[in-house]
């Protein structure tokens, strides 16, 4: 059975040189598989170039069964229309509020009645633990945890079929990292049952992942459920857990 999104021999560098070298793994619909790595090990390189905001130097990457690697801005929207992206800082626009936030994807690529697109937006923000007061607030007004919120909510506003998650704890206090971890596991119900998330939490990792792939030097050392990556014999792998498990 092949996977929703499958990744081959991909490789991708920069001018400090290569960042991935010949990472291979896929999703299969219903799971959620959560890539750990350090800083710079290119988990978020990952992301992106899953959503084609970046392209390969080799290998193949095949969402929804199309070769992604080649196409051009027009091809792939409406590949991207079907994943739903969080990204690390939420990457909320600073001059909307809260609802023309979550709104914008609707006004963007659809052509709903406004009633319509506000029922929408009240519905996820609602799925995020967010009420009406928050819609006419701008982002500078929000807390770190509700800016993930919002930012979840926006990427669920299109009704994706994957959601990809750079980073949804980062920055957070214990509550609000719990509250987050919480509602991932919460969107696979009916939701969005499919999932990539990056991240170096590992609570998050053994909370929510039914696979972790672990990212060091550019390829996956590990890649299993949990608690068999958490015994993993390699060295590399036990000298990053160690260091992500420390307080």
């Amino acid at each position: 059975m092949s996977g929703i999104i499958e990744v081959v021999g991909v490789e991708k560098g920069f001018e400090a040189g290569l960042v991935l070298k010949g990472v291979s793994f896929e999703l299969q619909k219903g799971e959620t598989v959560v890539v750990m790595g350090g800083s710079g090990s290119g988990k978020t390189v990952m992301l992106r170039l899953l959503a084609g905001l970046l392209s390969p130097d080799a290998g193949q990457i095949r969402v929804f069964d199309r070769n992604i690697e080649h196409l051009s801005e027009e091809e792939l929207l409406p590949i991207r229309r079907r994943l739903g992206y969080v990204f690390q800082g939420a990457a909320l626009f600073d001059s909307l509020s809260v609802y023309e936030n979550v709104a914008y994807p609707l006004r963007e690529h659809t052509r709903l009645p406004e009633a319509e697109i506000r029922q929408r937006v009240m519905h996820f923000l609602s799925l995020v633990g967010l009420n009406d007061t928050v819609l006419g607030l701008l982002p500078s007004e929000l807390s770190g945890g509700m800016r993930k919120r919002v930012g979840i909510a926006r990427a669920l506003v299109g009704e994706p079929e994957v959601m990809l998650y750079d980073e949804p704890t980062a920055g957070l206090d214990p509550t609000n990292s719990k509250l987050v971890t919480e509602l991932i596991v919460q969107m696979r119900e009916g939701v969005c049952d499919s999932a990539i998330v990056v991240t170096h939490d590992l609570e998050l990792a053994r909370s929510v992942a039914d696979r972790v792939a672990i990212l060091i030097d550019g390829r996956f050392a590990a890649v299993g459920p949990p608690a068999e990556v958490t015994v993993s014999s390699s060295p590399a792998v036990q000298a990053f857990l160690a260091g992500e498990a420390r307080p």
